[in-house]
């Protein structure tokens, strides 16, 4: 069995959760709709411990992360979750700037 996620995409936010934080990324479509505009898929990633406070403190909004993780449906919740085991920092806002 094999229940692996790969994720890359642009912050959109961060928010601080008693457990870590829930970080919404911006994650284009490889195709076009039939409109040709390309969509954009807004992702929530959950994220704990360690990789929680890296993120809270050095990435913001607009920043490009990689994610690798699993799906998983947490208690009390029916919805599936993506909950990170690893982030990758890529890009920031400030690279972009300069």
């Amino acid at each position: 069995m094999l229940n692996q996620i790969v994720l890359v995409g642009r912050i959109e936010e961060i928010k601080d959760e008693k457990e870590g934080a829930v970080v919404t990324i911006a994650v284009p479509q490889t195709f076009k709709n039939s409109d040709g505009i390309y969509d954009t898929n807004h992702i929530e990633i959950r994220i704990f411990r360690n990789i929680a406070k890296n993120i809270k403190e050095y990435c913001k909004i607009g920043d490009m992360i990689g994610a690798k993780g699993r799906l998983q449906k947490l208690e009390n919740d029916d919805t599936l979750n993506v909950i990170a085991e690893r982030i990758s920092f890529l890009t920031s806002r400030k690279d972009v700037e300069e």
